[in-house]
């Protein structure tokens, strides 16, 4: 099973703007209904895009700082980064299909 990584200000730049690969990043917060709708396919989306693109999420909560820094004004907010910078951006729940586009579209 492929591992939805944690991020925060202190891997960040490491696990995500450093990354070779195309990195997934789901801005989420605990107490979002849609965000814990949408957690279950940003999982598949990890699994299905193993070894080819990183997944991970942000806490918003936890991670005021990094969530101001990309503009995150809804949760869920998904941001797709390729070589350190976003590259594409959905913001509220999506499905599998949609995920794996914006992924598809970074390899």
């Amino acid at each position: 099973m492929a591992d939805v990584q944690a991020f925060s200000k202190s891997n960040f730049d490491a696990e995500v703007l450093q990354a070779t690969e195309p990195v997934l990043v789901d801005f989420w917060a605990p107490w979002c209904g849609p965000c814990r709708m949408v957690g279950p396919v940003v999982e598949a989306i990890a699994e299905r895009f193993a070894g080819k693109a990183k997944v991970g999420k942000v806490n918003v909560d936890d991670e005021g700082e990094l969530a101001a820094k990309y503009g995150i004004r809804s949760i869920p907010s998904l941001i797709l980064f390729k070589s350190g910078e976003p590259a594409n951006r959905l913001v509220g729940a999506q499905s599998e299909d949609e995920l794996a586009k914006l992924v598809e579209s970074a390899l």
